[in-house]
């Protein structure tokens, strides 16, 4: 029933957002690119810690190998845009792989910290090594085609292939796998108790959330042209963490939701101020009090309460 909902929401936005840049200014184009890009890198965590009970506490680390495989790839190396667009998320999912190897032997908590200071080691690299990253000054000015040069084009790509990459996660949610890896997210010893290889199920499900985030990195080059080591940093996590928990994380466009109410708050509670974080703990704060499920899942479950009570009556 939620799925259903979950997919005609989709489609709907999908509609709304094609229509989108005939009405908007060049700045709110890259904008709503943008709150996609973050939507998507907040789906693919939530693909693994919302769905699958994985303690993906650096996810941001995928991400940031994602762009930045594809900036040096074309400003650096001087490869064909496309070719590196698609390298992005395989090196993004092969860094997941190696990491996950290591780190999935712990659980929960303990599994998140390793996380956190691999990812960590990772964005040292990138942030010292300036011959080949750029360092901290990151890469800026990064050529794409032409086709997807201009804020329409970049907007266009952003949700073609944003769109494709959120139906396939939904896909895979649904499926046999996604059910294994949410009764794997519910109760662990009964999984493993009917035969079920846990350790394989979340290796690839941090290997997918892994490839996801690499796109939604590919996509922020197309949008900004740029890369920066923050990408990589572990405070980029915990902001996507927050986008999954305020717009609910065991839905599937909660993340999503959450990243436009965290895109907007930061784009412009912070022209009138640099405090805007002290705006977003206040929010944060409220929906844990009062939303605990999150703003979609408390629509959900809403409407899931007077559709019962109409077919009761």
């Amino acid at each position: 029933m939620r799925g259903k909902k979950s997919l005609i929401t989709l489609l709907l936005l999908g509609t709304i957002l094609v229509l989108l840049p005939f009405g908007l200014s060049r700045f709110y184009t890259y904008l709503t690119a943008l709150i996609v890009t973050m939507g998507l890198l907040s789906t693919s965590l939530n693909f693994a810690l919302g769905f699958g009970g994985i303690y993906q506490l650096h996810h941001a680390v995928f991400y940031g190998a994602g762009a930045y495989t594809a900036a040096v790839m074309i400003a650096k190396l001087g490869y064909n845009p496309w070719l590196a667009f698609i390298a992005g998320p395989l090196v993004a999912a092969g860094l997941s792989l190696i990491i996950g190897i290591i780190c999935v032997r712990l659980s929960k908590l303990y599994f998140g910290m390793l996380q956190i200071s691999l990812g960590s080691l990772v964005w040292a690299i990138v942030y010292r090594w300036y011959s080949f990253t750029g360092g901290d000054d990151g890469i800026h000015g990064i050529s794409v085609p032409s086709m997807i040069g201009s804020s329409k084009g970049a907007y266009y790509f952003t949700m073609i292939v944003a769109g494709l990459a959120m139906f396939l996660m939904y896909r895979i949610l649904n499926s046999p796998f996604g059910s294994t890896l949410q009764g794997i997210r519910d109760n662990v010893i009964r999984s493993q108790a009917i035969g079920v290889n846990v350790r394989r199920h979340q290796l690839t499900a941090i290997v997918m959330a892994g490839f996801f985030a690499g796109v939604a990195g590919v996509l922020f080059v197309v949008v900004d042209n740029s890369v920066f080591p923050d990408m990589m940093f572990w405070t980029l996590s915990l902001e996507i963490t927050i986008m999954a928990l305020l717009g609910g994380w065991f839905t599937f466009l909660g993340p999503m939701l959450g990243a436009a109410m965290i895109v907007l708050l930061r784009t412009f509670v912070s022209t009138y101020t640099e405090y805007w974080t002290f705006a977003l703990g206040i929010l944060l704060m409220l929906v844990i009090l009062f939303l605990p499920e999150g703003v979609l899942g408390r629509v959900f479950e809403i409407w899931n309460r007077r559709t019962f009570g109409a077919d009761r009556r």
